[in-house]
């Protein structure tokens, strides 16, 4: 199991999203995050917790998360959102090395050059979004179509396989039960090289949602901290993308 926590304090917050979790900022609000993670699962442990954004004092917030580990509380500790080149200065400057990061990561932004660089400090990258959201057409892209078709698969199977023989970890997000049926069954067929090639050639390398190099979208994130820290309530809380 997994949890994604922003802040204890905060009200309004789905405590269990199963196979990942998130920490927000600062070593002691990070401690606190995890145990009432805890509280609330009504575990003694957690399978993965991951640190959610690349902003404020993830260092503190690491260390926590490294505590925590040790302590055999959490079985696996990542981060969440960072690029490469924050990756590495993570992987190389802390004690304990992330071992999931998770990334947008769907056919038009295939995380190409990001992949070589988790893979060669042996993190594991895991795709939020494996579906884009459906965004820029995928779900009735006619390549995904045409490979669906050949296999007597949806375009979501095709997806989920393509990441899958990438390598890379896959948790899509549905409330339907015959979907969730759907997503598991993707181990009855394999996507050609061919197949794998034709995807390849959908690649955009541009988020589909927004990036978080951008000096904007950083503004907005700490915005919504100071306005969480404020309000206390991130129940009706809008995203800016």
């Amino acid at each position: 199991m997994g949890e994604r926590c922003w802040n204890p304090s905060y009200k309004g917050e789905n405590p269990a999203h199963v196979g990942r979790g998130g920490c927000w900022i600062f070593y002691e609000a990070c401690k606190k995050s995890v145990e009432e993670s805890l509280k609330k699962l009504k575990t003694d442990y957690i399978d993965l917790m991951l640190l959610h954004q690349p902003f404020g004092d993830a260092y503190g917030a690491w260390r926590a998360l490294e505590e925590f580990y040790e302590k055999g509380i959490l079985k696996a500790i990542g981060i969440s959102n960072f690029y490469a080149d924050r990756m590495v200065e993570f992987a190389s400057f802390n004690r304990i090395k992330p071992m999931v990061n998770q990334v947008e990561c769907h056919p038009l932004n295939q995380q190409i050059e990001a992949k070589k660089w988790n893979d060669k400090y042996g993190i594991q990258l895991e795709a939020w979004a494996p579906f884009g959201e459906g965004r820029g057409g995928l779900f009735e892209n006619p390549v995904l179509k045409e490979i669906a078709a050949a296999h007597g698969k949806t375009t979501a199977q095709v997806m989920l396989r393509w990441h899958l023989q990438r390598g890379i970890v896959v948790i899509p997000k549905s409330t339907h039960k015959e979907r969730m049926a759907e997503n598991l069954n993707v181990f009855d067929f394999t996507l050609t090289a061919e197949e794998m090639a034709k995807i390849t050639a959908l690649d955009t390398a541009t988020s589909s949602f927004f990036s978080h190099q951008d000096p904007a979208m950083v503004e907005w994130f700490v915005k919504m901290v100071e306005e969480r820290k404020e309000q206390q309530d991130s129940s009706n809380e809008k995203k800016a993308w």
